[in-house]
């Protein structure tokens, strides 16, 4: 199999390095970066476990190569907020009971991250159909939902 050398900014850091062609961009951020809040779920794209913003739109990694992503800008859940530093939908999800066992977490966040980047006042409609990638067994939605509301709605004063 032969190698492909990529050069990309991960959250704000310069990586380079040489994938194989066939590398899926899950396995190159948790094996090779380290970067284990990508999750491994399903592994076809339907949980939305291992969702990471590639030029701001919410991408599946364990549907694309890392190849793909020479030359872009990715961020994943640890690029989102930092101890001491959250960012409010890491805090709103605290605050609204959006998490629990914490595995689907971060696709969620990465996902309601790319909704309120296109849309800073969604309905629940449109948080609802945003987040529909991304499955979760242990909180309902509801405190989901609401946490990504409560963000809008501070942003926007409503």
């Amino acid at each position: 199999m032969s190698g492909k050398r990529i050069s990309l900014i991960v959250n704000g850091e310069s990586v380079k390095a040489e994938v194989l062609v066939n590398r899926l961009l899950s396995d190159f951020l948790r094996d090779d970066l380290a970067l284990t809040g990508t999750k491994r779920g399903c592994e076809t794209g339907v949980c939305g476990a291992c969702s990471v913003l590639v030029d701001g739109d919410v991408v599946k990694s364990c549907l694309s190569l890392a190849a793909q992503v020479d030359g872009k800008t990715l961020t994943t859940v640890e690029g989102l907020g930092r101890i001491g530093d959250l960012h409010p939908l890491q805090e709103s999800f605290m605050a609204h009971g959006g998490l629990q066992c914490g595995y689907c977490t971060p696709g969620f966040l990465l996902a309601a991250a790319d909704l309120l980047s296109r849309n800073p006042d969604p309905q629940d409609a449109e948080i609802r159909e945003a987040l529909s990638g991304n499955l979760c067994r242990c909180t309902g939605y509801q405190g989901i939902v609401d946490a990504v509301r409560n963000v809008a709605e501070s942003t926007h004063g409503n």
